[in-house]
């Protein structure tokens, strides 16, 4: 395979999802990205036996498996086991020799590994080893990886958007957390950063994906047909935005911490997710369809739960502005804010894209 022209871009900013096993970690407050897991997992099983060729890879070396945005678990020992299971029983159908396997869990170096291989089974079907860096950028060899996976992970960008910093430009995203109810100038900035990192993901997986390998990829987005506004992300961002902006009218934090905090999240559509692949030309979908949305019920407890998922996942992104006991604060006031408007539980405006894509020959 011929080398791929690519910039390594030297600005990429790390939020990793809160580690440890306490009662406010990833760990524990992952279960809806578990049970959206579990559902996909009949789909990725159809596209091992399907598209994965098998045939082609030589039973000398070990098949490798990388999942990328592997977080602290245990969700991603479930689904590389899953994974496995699929190719071993690929492999007994066609009558070839299994060989040996060997994972790859990739997130920032900054992510909490510890805790990771802490709670990696001793009893396993395979070699583990931890890769940090960025997805964004070349992680593997070239034509080393059959099977790669990403979960709930590249909605994420490399990093918030130059222009929504500016003071002064038309882009300068004053008084808002997120681009969503901001001017059509910022939400075009953020998708230009996100179809910049979709290019520099594709770019890099194409390098390192073997012929005939497959790209699994699993992550919130939004309906064709449903605008930014009325995605139930960036309604939960803009909830959080303005708990924010009430706090600094109170003189609890400075207006100006506000308006240069941005979450770098971007939720795109099938039709985006689709020009991309197609523009940057090394892979082929061969799915991509929206899975079902898992509606919480209209509870107090359900209010809690959704703040303590979105609290693990942008935490990190606060830290960097806020105080500890702010944070606390601030989602304090969000958890009875969405304790006000349950209707946020049942958005049709959700959707988690599930897409299979094989890297193409040429």
């Amino acid at each position: 395979m011929g080398s791929i022209e690519r910039k390594k871009s030297p600005e990429l900013q790390a939020y990793p999802m809160k580690g440890g096993d306490g009662d406010s970690s990833y760990t524990n407050n992952s279960s809806y990205q578990k049970s959206l897991s579990e559902v996909a997992m009949s789909l990725i099983n159809e596209a091992i036996t399907e598209k994965l060729e098998v045939e082609n890879f030589t039973s000398e070396h070990p098949l490798c498996i990388a999942d990328l945005g592997c977080s602290v678990g245990p969700n991603t020992f479930i689904v590389v086991k899953n994974i496995i299971n699929s190719v071993k029983l690929k492999y007994h159908t066609l009558t070839i020799p299994t060989p040996e396997f060997q994972v790859f869990f990739n997130d920032h170096a900054s992510n909490d590994f510890n805790t990771l291989f802490k709670t990696l089974q001793t009893e396993k079907q395979y070699y583990a080893a931890g890769v940090p860096g960025s997805f964004y950028d070349r992680l593997f060899p070239c034509s080393s990886v059959h099977v790669i996976h990403s979960s709930f992970a590249i909605h994420w960008l490399s990093k918030v958007p130059d222009e929504v910093m500016e003071k002064g430009s038309p882009t300068y995203n004053k008084g808002r957390v997120h681009y969503v109810g901001s001017d059509e100038e910022v939400v075009k900035a953020y998708q230009r950063q996100y179809v910049k990192d979709m290019d520099g993901f594709l770019k890099a997986r194409a390098e390192e994906v073997v012929r005939g390998g497959l790209v699994v990829v699993l992550v919130p987005g939004r309906p064709n047909e449903v605008p930014h506004s009325e995605c139930i992300g960036n309604v939960l961002f803009e909830v959080l935005g303005s708990c924010l902006l009430n706090m600094a009218k109170e003189g609890k934090i400075e207006d100006g911490k506000v308006d240069s905090l941005n979450i770098p999240i971007y939720y795109a559509s099938p039709q985006e997710v689709e020009e991309i692949v197609d523009r940057n030309g090394y892979f082929t979908i061969e799915r991509i369809e929206g899975l079902p949305h898992i509606a919480e019920p209209e509870t107090k407890h359900a209010a809690k739960r959704l703040t303590m998922g979105i609290r693990v996942g942008v935490e990190a992104v606060l830290k960097g502005y806020l105080e500890d006991e702010i944070i606390d604060g601030l989602f304090d006031s969000y958890c009875k804010r969405l304790e006000q408007v349950p209707s946020l539980f049942s958005s049709g405006g959700a959707a988690i894209l599930f897409c299979v894509l094989r890297r193409n020959e040429k």
